[in-house]
């Protein structure tokens, strides 16, 4: 199974605007927020698309940096920001996908007498199968 859980240090800074984020290991991989709490959970958010990115485009993520490694000024702070890119896909990619299967025609006659989900059986059976319960 992919790896979907990561944590990476975030330089956190104030300034008279509010707070902003950037994470040091990952380019390109910065936000802000009006107050701690909206910039922490927007640290999140874009922290997950761009692993999840990453993901896709099957692009190793960088190791993170020991946060005692890293150096900040007076108006900044490093923290930890939890990432779990199997989460981001169960929030937003929720799109239906249209598989074709095969089943013996017997087995379909009997599931079809009683009322079965195909789509619901087969959803739960990959979840099993793959221990994403």
């Amino acid at each position: 199974m992919t790896k979907s859980k990561y944590i990476y240090p975030a330089v956190i800074s104030q300034d008279e605007d509010g707070f902003y984020v950037e994470f040091p290991d990952i380019l390109n991989c910065f936000t802000d927020g009006d107050t701690l709490e909206q910039t922490l959970e927007n640290a999140k958010d874009v922290l997950e698309l761009m692993l999840y990115e990453m993901e896709t485009k099957n692009v190793e993520p960088p190791t993170a940096t020991k946060i005692t490694d890293i150096k900040c000024n007076e108006s900044s702070f490093v923290t930890l920001v939890l990432a779990d890119t199997m989460m981001y896909r169960k929030k937003f990619k929720k799109s239906a996908v249209k598989k074709t299967l095969s089943i013996p025609e017997w087995l379909n006659v009997e599931a079809e007498k009683n009322e079965i989900n195909f789509s619901a059986v087969l959803q739960q059976a990959l979840k099993d199968q793959l221990k994403l319960n």
